[in-house]
């Protein structure tokens, strides 16, 4: 293990590890913890309780945040005809098809989301190698693969986010920058939270209250000065 920065421990003595903290505390204290040079991004971390290894289990899904990701993201979009348009219009990057993947496979890379409509399918699947250990193929199960193109393009461009359980059953997943207003971080993580309930409930016969108490484990943390005192905080008052 690498040795820490005078800024990292600054920030870690600032917290007590062994102390839950309600969220708006936690919001609070990482907010001043926070001395990077540019506008760092939040994330949460959320332990569903799931068995990850059965497929039925595993939890994914899309929502806009109320408030936005703070990062405008690069779109690109494999579409057809009259959806070629559609997409441009909606504020696509870069449109294409057979070009497209031509332009992928030859090194192509600066883009952050990638939405196909389903009748190009057959030529973005070729791009699985590519696409799929960046977590950025497209799927039905997340919005990316879609007849709506305008839609799914103008989501993505107003702060649309995805999230999917990992192996340990946990959702990682961005709510927003550090130079978000306290309650504009608060709403976004409620609204978080509040969807990978629904997305959970669709995949486990629990109630909400369960699902609910499970969520109490949970680390929300900025992605460079996050303190270890920040990995367990109380959301029992909210």
């Amino acid at each position: 293990m690498g040795k820490e920065s005078k800024r990292m421990i600054v920030n870690r003595e600032s917290i007590d590890s062994n102390k839950h903290y309600p969220l708006e505390e936690a919001i609070s204290l990482l907010k001043k913890a926070s001395n990077a040079k540019f506008n760092e991004t939040i994330d949460i971390s959320v332990n569903l309780g799931i068995d990850a290894k059965k497929t039925d289990q595993n939890v994914r899904g899309s929502m806009v945040l109320p408030n936005g990701t703070g990062k405008t993201l690069k779109v690109i979009v494999f579409a057809q005809n009259e959806q070629v348009d559609a997409a441009k219009n909606a504020g696509a990057d870069e449109v294409g098809f057979e070009d497209l993947a031509e332009k992928i496979k030859s090194g192509f890379s600066e883009f952050d989301l990638v939405i196909a409509t389903p009748d190009t399918m057959r030529v973005v699947g070729q791009l699985g190698q590519i696409l799929g250990p960046k977590g950025m193929m497209p799927n039905p199960k997340d919005g990316t693969v879609t007849k709506n193109v305008e839609d799914a393009v103008i989501k993505a461009k107003t702060g649309q986010i995805r999230f999917r359980s990992d192996k340990g059953g946990v959702v990682h997943c961005p709510i927003g920058k550090i130079g978000f207003t306290e309650a504009s971080i608060k709403e976004n993580l409620q609204s978080l939270l509040d969807e990978i309930v629904k997305s959970k409930l669709k995949t486990l016969e629990y109630n909400v209250e369960e699902v609910i108490d499970e969520l109490q484990k949970k680390l929300i943390s900025g992605n460079l000065s996050v303190p270890d005192g920040l990995k367990r905080e109380s959301f029992a008052d909210d």
